[in-house]
């Protein structure tokens, strides 16, 4: 996801614990989905991601083998950056962690 999102989420809220992969303390942005999926599942974060083509296949099989992901955000191409930010932060304030485990969740939550 975009810096962009991140700084406006953190405008939102200080305290909202965001990461971007390649900066440091994140996967490099050209790590694979199952090794993804497993820092994931090591570092207990939620992916957002508009990785429509192959991370649903390899969430699937990384349950299927037994791994456990604390959630996937699946982002629409076409899902503007103010409208994401405010999917996510509706997400972030209106419900915990535990509810995505092992979920893939299409967003937009709602057709705008």
């Amino acid at each position: 996801m975009p810096h962009a999102v991140r700084e406006a989420l953190r405008r939102l809220e200080p305290l909202l614990d965001v990461q971007v992969m390649g900066e440091a303390g994140s996967p490099p942005l050209e790590t694979e989905d199952l090794d993804l999926l497993a820092w994931l599942q090591r570092e207990g974060r939620i992916l957002v991601t508009r990785n429509r083509r192959t991370m649903p296949t390899h969430y699937a099989n990384f349950l299927e083998a037994g791994g456990h992901v604390p959630g996937i955000l699946m982002v629409a191409e076409d899902f503007s950056i103010a409208q994401l930010v405010d999917d996510l932060f509706l997400i972030w304030s209106a419900s915990e962690a535990e509810e995505w485990w092992d979920r893939l969740i299409y967003l937009p939550l709602v057709s705008r």
